[in-house]
């Protein structure tokens, strides 16, 4: 079990909460996007923990920016949250997974409130104030089962406080995080309770990922807790487990981690078909067409931009980009709605915005596997600027994966890391039970 060293190259997030500061936020993040496409494919190559990543999103003020909104001012609000996230993940989509769990992270204190005997905490403030990354997960891991990891404890010590044993996965940003917010079962009461943990302490173990398909910058990796000390300060809330005790909006936890993830899906092939585009044209650049040169009748030669098959092919690619981004924005509109509600937000409206994410999930994610599969065939047809055909591959590397080619099979890999653990059958029975008999889907913390 190691712990990897953090980079020294960190610095507090750009102060929030001034009204002015809402119009510098676009050019933040498109500059700090331009960015990370440089160098995207080299450091994707290198599968090193990102710390050097973390460091630019704090010095622009990202990690910040993407908090729960308070009476303060600070934080972004859904939408801005959602397109900071995807211009990220157009250029990398390890670091726009990251910072999706880190916004949907910094709403816990909020979604949840103070339990019974936990204290009340300001996490979006205490982010800020920090200039903290966050990670984790809610749910504790398996329980009872002979499973590794086993899952979390939290053993009473007096006062509120507890003390943090067990091992389990997280998704992204483990190896990276300035704080971990982690749901643990408590073993007098067997509550679930979602805590506060510094992963600088000397019982936290993290072990990276070693190999992983795809999103190997996000920060994944497995952490063990060795008693390590709770304060009760840092108790968040409690996770009721029983649908009749949990409010609506709490429940909009799970559905802005699956939204924002979608967003991230969407941005990375988004991302792919941009950069697919610019090697086309850079294949079509020459010299005009000229009237009568290289045919008996005058006619004007066609130019490898008027290729009607690769036209045909881009023209359906950025059709199924624009659809599932039709969808998506709609299902953003919803859940904003329902994040302006807060305590008001009724049952019925919460169903409609489950149902919404579902449809979000389901054509986004397809449209990111068919965008990113079918470019790999695209940039391999793209001729270069002299007019004869670029082969990107080679028999043993037929995406150009190798160092010198293009790696496009990153987009691919990404998108298949990211979606792979949703079962679009699932959600489309959820959808279908929902427009045929009104079902809602149960009220849960959990994803």
């Amino acid at each position: 079990m190691r712990t990897p060293k953090k980079s020294t190259r960190r610095t507090a997030s750009a102060p929030l909460g001034r009204p002015g500061d809402d119009a510098i936020w676009p050019r933040v993040t498109r500059e700090l996007a331009d960015d990370l496409a440089v160098d995207a494919l080299a450091r994707d190559r290198a599968g090193k923990a990102p710390f050097d990543e973390v460091a630019r999103l704090q010095e622009a003020g990202l990690p910040a920016l993407l908090t729960a909104p308070g009476p303060s001012g600070r934080g972004a609000d859904w939408h801005t949250a959602c397109g900071v996230v995807r211009e990220i993940s157009a250029a990398d989509g390890s670091i726009g997974e990251l910072l999706a769990h880190h916004c949907v992270l910094s709403w816990t204190s909020r979604f949840l409130g103070p339990g019974p005997g936990t204290a009340a905490t300001d996490l979006p403030a205490r982010t800020v104030d920090g200039a903290w990354l966050l990670a984790g997960a809610v749910e504790p891991g398996p329980a009872g089962l002979d499973l590794t990891p086993a899952g979390l404890d939290l053993t009473p010590a007096g006062g509120g406080a507890y003390v943090l044993d067990g091992r389990r996965a997280f998704a992204s940003g483990v190896t990276v995080a300035d704080r971990l917010v982690v749901g643990a079962r408590c073993t007098e009461t067997g509550d679930l309770l979602l805590v506060l943990v510094d992963p600088a302490h000397p019982a936290v173990f993290t072990e990276p990922y070693a190999e992983r398909v795809g999103q190997r910058l996000a920060g994944a990796g497995t952490v063990a807790f060795d008693r390590v000390p709770v304060a009760a300060a840092d108790v968040l809330g409690a996770l009721p487990t029983d649908e009749h005790a949990v409010s609506p909006y709490a429940t909009l936890a799970p559905l802005a981690l699956r939204l924002l993830l979608v967003h991230v899906g969407l941005g990375i092939a988004e991302g792919a078909l941009a950069e697919a585009r610019d090697i086309s044209r850079a294949g079509q650049a020459g010299p005009p067409p000229v009237a009568g040169a290289g045919r008996p009748d005058g006619a004007v030669e066609p130019g490898p931009g008027d290729d009607p098959y690769l036209l045909l092919a881009y023209g359906e690619l950025a059709t199924a980009a624009h659809t599932a981004a039709t969808v998506v924005e709609r299902a953003t509109d919803a859940l904003a709605h329902g994040l302006l509600a807060e305590g008001d937000l009724g049952v019925e409206e919460r169903a409609d915005i489950a149902v919404l994410v579902a449809a979000a999930e389901t054509v986004a994610n397809r449209a990111a596997m068919d965008i990113t599969t079918r470019i790999l065939e695209l940039v391999d047809q793209a001729p270069p600027p002299g007019g004869d055909r670029t082969v990107t591959g080679t028999a043993a590397d037929p995406h150009g994966s190798a160092p010198g080619g293009p790696g496009f099979d990153r987009f691919w890999r990404n998108v298949r890391a990211l979606t792979a653990p949703v079962s679009p059958d699932h959600r489309l029975r959820d959808i279908g039970d929902h427009y045929l008999h009104g079902t809602h889907a149960r009220l849960t913390l959990l994803a």
